[in-house]
């Protein structure tokens, strides 16, 4: 029997993947999979350490999170972003950033009638987070202002899966639409870390909010920037009655982070050196495999920061680029998987070992 919950849901795209994999992986030297953005690199080991060292803790740990890892959210979030430092009640720690997307509009008492706005080309979380909720799932073009009755608007820069950067004029243009339509504003801040030639700022900036925080969520992860994927680590801030209100929630539904994860997130977002690190990798990967990409035949289009390059070739449908890939052992996403304008596209993910992206390389070139 299938659930009404679930009839609400589309199909889970990676799914559709299975036929492309399997031509993958009979690649003679193996299969690149670069279709999605899970992180490879080994988890830096003062990280690792701090997660040992409350093993021996029994206890509940608290809904809102240690009140060192609140104020090591404040610190990292001025240090690494230029943002103002906030009050650290204001943020509360999250089992990863999906798990917020998904339940957000659920959280925030969203339901049939609302409208959650998100962008043309998005992760394809926001669309379910609106469709579990009973909301209605909205996709606006860049620069395009949320219709009335909206009651949530998603902000995603740099953009996954495109990689574009929206400057601080465009931000705030943003945040202003949807305080004129009275919607909450999230913004997704996952690959803030991660810019390549064009510097992206968080909402929680005054150039953005024009000092007010009202109204205002950051959604952030430490899954890329500090490689704790496995972890399930993020955390959200932003408006201190907004942050209140889903702490309130979450306490009843028990939305916990674990305590061992608390701990090693303080340690992560402490310490700035292993960001820098994974930032390296990263760049360097992208060095290698997008002129090899442009010497195939693709296009890269916007890609200015984050883990993907958003390409197509010659413009061809988005799965016969895949197919295409898959012949030659690369495993890439279509870009219909982020919304129907992405059907030129394919995302090309940066988060493989650095032999199979010289693997990916040589494919291409040779």
């Amino acid at each position: 029997m299938t659930s009404g919950t679930s009839r609400r849901l589309p199909d889970f795209p990676w799914d559709s993947l299975a036929d492309h994999a399997a031509k993958a992986r009979t690649h003679p030297g193996g299969v690149v999979d670069l279709s999605i953005g899970t992180p490879v690199d080994p988890v830096p080991e003062l990280i690792r350490h701090a997660l040992g060292t409350v093993a021996d803790q029994p206890g509940y740990p608290t809904t809102h999170g240690a009140a060192s890892l609140r104020e090591a959210v404040v610190g990292a979030l001025t240090r690494r972003h230029g943002v103002p430092p906030l009050d650290p009640v204001a943020v509360l720690p999250t089992i990863g950033s999906k798990e917020l997307v998904a339940w957000l509009p659920t959280l925030l008492g969203l339901g049939p009638g609302d409208v959650v706005a998100i962008p043309a080309l998005a992760y394809p979380t926001y669309e379910v987070g609106a469709r579990l909720a009973g909301a209605t799932p909205v996709r606006l073009a860049d620069g395009e202002p949320a219709p009335a009755g909206t009651a949530l608007v998603w902000l995603n820069s740099p953009s996954n899966p495109t990689g574009r950067v929206q400057d601080a004029a465009r931000m705030a243009q943003a945040v202003a639409d949807a305080r004129e339509v009275g919607a909450v504003v999230a913004s997704d801040e996952c690959y803030l870390a991660l810019a390549w030639t064009a510097e992206p700022v968080s909402v929680l900036r005054p150039e953005v909010n024009g000092g007010s925080l009202d109204g205002l969520l950051a959604v952030h992860s430490l899954s890329k920037s500090s490689s704790l994927a496995g972890y399930r680590a993020g955390f959200v801030t932003g408006d201190p009655a907004l942050v209140a209100s889903l702490l309130e929630v979450r306490k009843h539904a028990g939305m916990i982070v674990p305590r061992p994860v608390q701990a090693a997130m303080t340690a992560a977002l402490t310490d700035d050196a292993h960001v820098a690190e994974q930032r390296e990798r990263y760049r360097a990967r992208r060095e290698l495999l997008l002129p090899a990409l442009t010497a195939a035949g693709f296009t890269v289009d916007h890609s200015e920061a984050g883990l993907y390059l958003w390409s197509t070739r010659g413009g061809e449908d988005a799965w016969d680029t895949v197919a295409w890939l898959a012949e030659r052992g690369i495993l890439a996403a279509p870009g219909t998987f982020y919304g129907p304008t992405g059907d030129k596209h394919v995302r090309i993910a940066l988060t493989a070992a650095d032999d199979r992206i010289a693997a990916a390389v040589e494919r291409l070139t040779s």
